[in-house]
């Protein structure tokens, strides 16, 4: 499993929403530069997997998935936009609170490469085409990946549309 990071969280009430991945950001991964292009995500938003959102990276630290329609998410023109429904829990609470004060690192998500899912267009230089994602993150400190962001907002506690094939507005 490989796991990257991005930067940026928003909040506004009990709703997290944002990006766990952009398009076309580069980013330094160990010894190399990485590239996520867009539609890398899309067989898997497709396949109906479900998908955790997690706080940094651990699965005891659940915050909702695609299953349970308490996670959405969906490519758009900027990367892959989420949409998490936080619930009441001390950890849901502890993860609204350092998101609206500021105090998270970003978003990041794991995921694996299928075979020919990525490219070495050059030495040093990797694009993800083309991954199996098997989660997002809330992380608490500095993520590899720019340019992720999630807000909060008053929402239900269940997202009324079914999961991985979700439409979201992200103000």
């Amino acid at each position: 499993m490989e796991h990257r990071f991005a930067t940026e969280l928003r909040t506004s009430g009990r709703e997290l929403t944002g990006h766990a991945a952009v398009w076309d950001t580069p980013a330094a991964i160990e010894g190399f530069t990485e590239t996520v292009r867009r539609g890398a995500f899309r067989a898997t938003l497709a396949s109906g997997d479900d998908i955790a959102c997690l706080v940094d990276h651990d699965p005891a630290r659940l915050l909702g998935r695609t299953s349970s329609g308490t996670l959405a998410l969906r490519e758009d023109g900027h990367g892959l936009a989420f949409t998490v429904a936080v619930p009441h829990t001390s950890l849901g609470d502890d993860v609204l609170e350092l998101a609206r004060r500021g105090d998270l690192g970003g978003m990041s998500f794991g995921f694996r490469v299928p075979a020919g899912g990525d490219a070495w267009p050059k030495p040093g230089q990797r694009e993800l085409k083309a991954v199996e994602l098997a989660e997002v993150s809330i992380i608490h400190f500095r993520p590899a990946y720019g340019g992720t962001s999630v807000a909060a907002r008053a929402a239900a506690a269940r997202l009324s549309v079914p999961a991985l094939r979700l439409r979201l507005a992200i103000g």
